[in-house]
């Protein structure tokens, strides 16, 4: 992408953020059905936002959990007088609702299914990041949307932050100089917790339709709700779930689309409560040109390298010029290599109460889909940053590097490899392959 071109789309995308009135004439006379899978906290956030936007009526919403649909459903009912029908199986309420636009906000392990049926239903689809659990899974999501020449959003939605916009500006203008290395990184605190015993379902929850195309595992606590991002079965832990936001960052940075080799370790040296992912772990990536590192820690903080008062994350971007650091809460700041040149810092504009910008992501996701144009997240580029993650991961489960071949998306010459780059499904589910 030339700088041009890249102005352009930070001048649209800071348009969206400061004036979403700009998109009014574009706007419909009719509202788009609009669906929900995954009830949620973060998939009533967006819902709230595709409502405060004024261009969907909501038919209806789809979770395993009534208890958390009656929860959705009151407060939805509250912010507009839509009288959504709700539904247990996401397959029941695509073929009787007819959902024009589908928002796929489920635990992970659902993505890829519960997308590409939206999408061959004829929906339009939101889905949250990362975009899928297997890499495999990612290649059909790309496919099915090709084909069916739907509009598919990715949740990444730092892609349209102003303090992001404008932070990708300055590096790419060569401002930090010649970039050799980042290094993404997000470090919180956590004791090592306690074992959790498993229990009984809870009245109004299938857990068999919970897991669905995962291992049938029995029911814990610490899962459902809200916990299933560190177990393996459901998710990829924090390189799975924050690692999309901050690698993503690069490859928007580099324009690259994959790295060439990828090399990660970590492990459980403090966690002893249920779950499975690593409580720290590393991952590498050589890119061309430069190296990218990932490094994240769920214990112990980071209180000598935070960037906000609550939090240290983000991505440092180690230039000729000096040292970026993109951040979330903080917004960015540069850091020159000449002592006798001024800090530079912009400020973040995020919006309330949870810090992020989905209102202006969902405004452009309107947008494309008025003038059949891709999204600013659109599913490749979300693609190509949950891979990042997932390569990472491949590489901590064998306990050595790979070579990636992102073109062919296998692992050259390595069967073992290549196995976990898909995974069996479980009962009547079947993996996808479009």
């Amino acid at each position: 992408m030339d700088r041009r071109k890249f102005i352009e789309q930070s001048v649209l995308a800071g348009a969206a953020f400061s004036s979403l009135p700009l998109l009014t004439s574009l706007k419909r006379t009719t509202q788009y059905k609009t669906a929900l899978i995954g009830s949620g906290w973060w998939g009533t956030n967006i819902l709230r936002c595709a409502i405060q936007a004024g261009e969907s009526k909501v038919v209806a919403m789809c979770d395993v959990d009534e208890n958390q649909l009656k929860v959705t459903s009151a407060e939805i009912s509250k912010l507009t007088p839509d009288k959504p029908k709700l539904y247990k199986d996401f397959r029941e309420m695509l073929q009787k609702e007819k959902p024009e636009i589908v928002i796929v906000a489920t635990p992970d392990h659902w993505h890829a299914l519960c997308c590409i049926a939206a999408i061959e239903s004829g929906a339009h689809v939101y889905v949250e990041k990362p975009i899928c659990h297997t890499i495999q899974e990612g290649r059909a999501m790309v496919n099915a949307t090709r084909k069916h020449g739907r509009i598919v959003q990715v949740g990444t939605h730092r892609r349209v932050s102003p303090h992001n916009v404008s932070g990708m500006e300055f590096l790419k203008s060569g401002k930090a100089g010649k970039v050799g290395m980042a290094r993404a990184f997000v470090h919180y605190g956590g004791g090592p917790g306690q074992k959790t015993p498993d229990s009984e379902i809870p009245k109004g929850l299938d857990w068999d339709m919970y897991c669905g195309p995962a291992q049938l595992v029995p029911y814990n606590k610490t899962i459902h709700p809200k916990g299933f991002r560190n177990y393996l079965n459901f998710a990829n832990g924090t390189l799975g779930d924050w690692g999309i936001h901050w690698l993503d960052q690069v490859l928007w940075w580099s324009e690259q689309k994959y790295p060439k080799k990828v090399y990660s370790t970590g492990g459980r040296a403090i966690r002893q409560d249920n779950t499975d992912a690593p409580d720290h772990q590393v991952a590498v990536y050589d890119f061309d040109g430069f190296t990218l590192e990932w490094e994240h820690r769920n214990f112990a903080a980071n209180n000598a390298e935070k960037t906000h008062p609550q939090q240290a994350v983000g991505v440092y971007f180690y230039g000729t010029e000096g040292t970026f650091h993109m951040g979330w809460l903080d917004g960015w700041t540069f850091y020159p290599s000449n002592p006798n040149k001024p800090i530079i810092h912009q400020d973040a504009q995020l919006n309330k109460p949870d810090d992020q910008n989905i209102q202006q992501l969902w405004a452009n996701f309107l947008s494309s889909i008025k003038t059949n144009t891709p999204p600013v997240c659109e599913i490749e580029v979300g693609q190509r940053s949950t891979n990042l993650a997932l390569l990472g991961m491949l590489s901590y489960k064998l306990g050595r590097s790979i070579i990636w071949d992102g073109e062919k998306e296998i692992i050259p010459g390595d069967e073992d490899a290549n196995k976990l780059l898909k995974r069996d499904y479980r009962g009547e589910w079947q993996y996808p392959t479009v």
